[in-house]
């Protein structure tokens, strides 16, 4: 294995293409006893014609786990009831995805840490992307843990109705993201959310997030430019999707739902948004319910922010910028702060970022550019930066 140095990131590249065969080989075995075959019931659907996604794809089923050389991206269920309800409704899909290599892993024997963790370093490990769907919110931990031993200083966002983090008491529970911010070491270096709700976070929880330089969209604000959003999902190394973040006649299946949220175009487009970043390895939905569904159609819904997802994945532009190479270059004198910014726009996409103007420890170099929109650019143009990049400045400081 040779580590190969550029400008804004390091890449891993193995040189005996003998050892990824057999390292491989030693993953199929390893995950075929943590995983379970697919049920038979999701197999027989009626009308699956050759086009359509569930014969695309490689499937582990009985006695037949996936080849997964070439494989790009894993569906895991961490649930049974939950992965049976999704793959009825994901298999009669289309599949215009002719450049992604994707398996169907099964489902986890057993949602507990010690069974998933292993599944999802392996997974990290040999560079394939996992999507994971689970019944409990709080399996985001799980899929946090399981990337951070691949990826240093992760960047995690979170689409959901709730900011799950709290200052710490003793006299309460901890909420779900306090135990990946406050543990000792943590690897976290940012944490984005969106589609908080204001009538369900406190003030102090505003507070502290602010205090942490961590960003958070609240719904009206997300809903009013996703586009606007998107620069936040670029961004992130990891997103996990709360059903919780839609309205409950988009989604009834799941735990105490909302009647605010997003609908199902606006969750779709956010999909597509993390499936189109050229930074996300783990990909995770999580809080349906398949007992509190309606006729399937929250199953349906979660099939769709799937195929967005892939979508996004299957027209990633490849404009990352691991150099300034396809990059245009816009230099913008702040004279209010009395210093230049430099933006950069891909050739290729059209996208932007705006690079940290204060030193970065080589840790974070990575991060050094931060993904913008061009109304960013535009306003940094009229002598005003946006809170958010300002905020972003201070992660480095």
């Amino acid at each position: 294995m040779v580590l190969i140095q550029h400008p804004f990131v390091t890449f891993r590249l193995y040189t005996n293409p003998r050892l990824v065969v057999t390292s491989l080989v030693n993953i199929v075995i390893m995950l075929d006893n943590w995983l379970s075959p697919i049920a038979h019931s999701a197999l027989a659907l009626p009308n699956l014609e050759e086009d359509h996604l569930g014969k695309c794809i490689q499937i582990h089923t009985e006695g037949n786990f996936p080849d997964l050389h070439g494989i790009q991206i894993a569906i895991i269920a961490l649930n049974e009831k939950e992965g049976l309800a999704l793959r009825k409704a994901l298999y009669p899909m289309s599949f215009p995805f002719e450049g992604l290599h994707i398996a169907d892993l099964g489902t986890i024997r057993k949602c507990s840490p010690e069974f998933i963790m292993p599944v999802l370093i392996e997974l990290h490990e040999s560079d394939i992307l996992p999507i994971l769907i689970g019944s409990d919110p709080a399996l985001l931990q799980i899929q946090y843990k399981g990337l951070q031993h691949e990826v240093q200083h992760i960047n995690m966002v979170a689409i959901d109705e709730l900011i799950r983090l709290s200052v710490p008491a003793e006299d309460k529970s901890p909420d779900l993201f306090n135990e990946i911010v406050f543990q000792e070491k943590s690897k976290l270096f940012h944490l984005g959310i969106i589609g908080c709700q204001t009538h369900f976070t406190l003030p102090s929880t505003y507070r502290l997030m602010e205090e942490l330089h961590f960003d958070y969209i609240r719904l009206g604000t997300a809903k009013a430019s996703l586009a606007e959003v998107e620069p936040i999902i670029r961004d992130a190394d990891l997103l996990s999707f709360q059903m919780a973040a839609l309205k409950q006649c988009e989604a009834p299946g799941q735990d105490n739902p909302s009647p605010s949220g997003f609908n199902v175009e606006e969750a779709c487009q956010l999909s597509r948004y993390a499936g189109m970043s050229e930074k996300v390895k783990s990909f995770g939905i999580f809080g349906y319910k398949a007992s509190l569904d309606r006729k399937a159609q929250t199953a349906n819904v979660l099939a769709q922010l799937i195929w967005y997802f892939l979508d996004g994945l299957n027209n990633r532009k490849g404009d990352f910028p691991v150099t300034t190479e396809g990059l245009t270059e816009y230099i913008v004198e702040l004279k209010t702060l009395d210093f230049t910014v430099t933006f950069w726009k891909s050739q290729r996409s059209g996208r932007w970022w705006l690079q940290v103007p204060v030193k970065t420890a080589k840790k974070h170099q990575r991060h050094r550019l931060i993904p913008c929109s061009y109304n960013d650019y535009k306003m940094a143009s009229q002598d005003e930066l946006p809170d958010r990049l300002v905020n972003a400045f201070k992660r480095f400081l």
